[in-house]
């Protein structure tokens, strides 16, 4: 019997930041990616939307004002998954190429990750 053909879900769009964490463009976890903002590094922001509104808020804050791309990824369990770790509030992808293709692919998951630039 051939497999079923099912949508893809966000953690396998999220196999692409596993390659850009071995390249060394990711920063993980909140404060690692509030200092790749506030440095300049952070080419996009992905955030767990079960993180804890305390820390979005800090982050969100420490983008405000810097045109840095964002997308919401389910649950912080996916995000860690995607990098072998523990559960994460927050990952910033810090080069450019790879900012790009992972932005493109949470978009065409679905309606599962929200596009947004900071004001």
């Amino acid at each position: 019997m051939p497999p079923k053909s099912r949508r893809k879900r966000p953690a396998e769009g999220l196999a692409l930041l596993g390659l850009a964490q071995r390249a060394g463009a990711v920063a993980r976890g909140g404060e690692a990616t509030r200092r790749a903002i506030r440095k300049g590094e952070a080419r996009l922001v992905v955030l767990a939307q079960d993180a804890s509104r305390t820390q979005l808020d800090k982050i969100l804050k420490t983008m405000k004002g810097r045109s840095v791309d964002r997308r919401f990824v389910p649950s912080g369990s996916q995000l860690g998954a995607a990098l072998g770790v523990a559960p994460l509030s927050a990952v910033a992808v810090t080069e450019r190429a790879f900012a790009r293709q992972l932005a493109r692919t949470l978009e065409s998951d679905g309606g599962t990750a929200v596009s947004t630039h900071s004001k």
